[in-house]
């Protein structure tokens, strides 16, 4: 990605100043100008004071007197008013720097979220752009004071690494805009899940593309989001406007972790609907922790039920060479056995980790 470099205009004169020093010329004071265009005394000083805009009528009187294009004296409004637009524009830009700085901006970098520019004007610039806004407290409207509830329904503003949650948020929200997805089917996406569990069984190559694209079937976008610094997330659920969206960072790298993470993300859509966003790993109020359990019930029965679950504690000990046989019995993959009875501590971290497939991706 080239590096972008802003544009530093040279410094522009207000028209009024070329105004004076063109009635100079003439020998003609503003009083006479005045008379002459037909417009009030005060104006025309005001104007040469720089402190009012030459408008289009008065460009064309000015051109009648002075003989030189309306045209000319209009460039001469645009160079100035842009400008000055731009000294505002920067001086908002300085203005965002501190909060740019609470961002893991070097890790947005390396992952190519943000252009690699070197000033932190320019980090805070392309920040600014990254989210959409043109100041950061329109960010903190929108993060923090909910001041969107229809499209961001919780506020971050006690949420431990804020920043770079939304961050990791925002890009997801970037990357769904490009899919395109069906409208929304709750049934259908119901019906898919015996089909996404059987993609779990198998775990392809392509199986990320194939949980894609059966999702965008029922009208559900999924997109994967690499973790970024300060922010450990697994996943995240949440409506964007009529469609469902779900994130997942494959945070742990391993298959059984991403499976049942997605399951307990699809739980949060079919049980708690769109009035909420559901982040993992964030610590909320009793009242959202018991939806996060409703969800992680929701995700052992499409990856391993509590019946098999028992099933397998009543086999134990288990060698390893049972574990594929399970799998096949239970219609699941030999990493969720085998990450479920290490984290209800039954076997060692070391036993059965040739089954455990790292997910990719590419």
């Amino acid at each position: 990605m080239a590096k972008k470099h802003p544009y530093s205009p040279p410094v522009v004169f207000h028209p009024g100043e070329t105004l004076s020093e063109k009635l100079q010329e003439m020998d003609m004071g503003p009083k006479e100008f005045a008379l002459r265009t037909g417009k009030p005394e005060k104006t025309i000083i005001a104007v040469m004071n720089g402190k009012s805009s030459i408008m289009p009528d008065m460009a064309l009187l000015f051109e009648s007197v002075t003989k030189i294009p309306a045209d000319f004296w209009l460039r001469l409004q645009r160079s100035y008013d842009e400008f000055i637009a731009r000294e505002k524009r920067q001086q908002v830009i300085d203005k965002a720097v501190a909060w740019a700085k609470r961002f893991p901006v070097a890790d947005m970098i390396k992952k190519e979220w943000l252009s690699p520019v070197e000033s932190w004007q320019e980090k805070a610039n392309e920040m600014l752009a990254f989210f959409g806004f043109a100041n950061h407290g329109a960010w903190e409207d929108y993060y923090f004071k909910q001041q969107l509830k229809v499209a961001f329904r919780i506020s971050l503003a006690h949420t431990n690494e804020a920043y770079a949650i939304s961050a990791w948020l925002r890009k997801g929200e970037l990357d769904a805009a490009l899919l395109s997805a069906r409208p929304y089917n709750e049934k259908r996406f119901r019906e898919s899940l015996l089909e996404l569990r059987s993609v779990m069984a198998s775990q392809p190559i392509d199986y990320f593309q194939q949980l894609q694209s059966i999702c965008l079937h029922a009208g559900v976008k999924v997109v994967h989001t690499p973790c970024i610094n300060k922010a450990p997330i697994c996943g995240s659920t949440r409506w964007l406007g009529d469609t469902p969206f779900i994130q997942l960072s494959g945070r742990y790298k391993r298959n059984d972790s991403f499976w049942f993470t997605f399951f307990h993300e699809a739980g949060h859509i079919l049980l708690h609907g769109k009035k909420d966003i559901f982040l993992e790993n964030v610590v909320y109020s009793d009242k959202e922790q018991l939806k996060e359990e409703e969800a992680n019930d929701f995700a052992r029965k499409w990856t391993l039920s509590l019946d098999q679950e028992a099933e397998l504690l009543s086999a134990l000990p288990l060698q390893e060479s049972e574990v594929p046989l399970y799998a096949t019995k239970f219609n699941t993959h030999p990493a969720i056995i085998v990450g479920r009875l290490q984290h209800l501590k039954k076997v060692s971290y070391s036993f059965g980790t040739q089954y455990i497939v790292p997910v990719s991706f590419e």
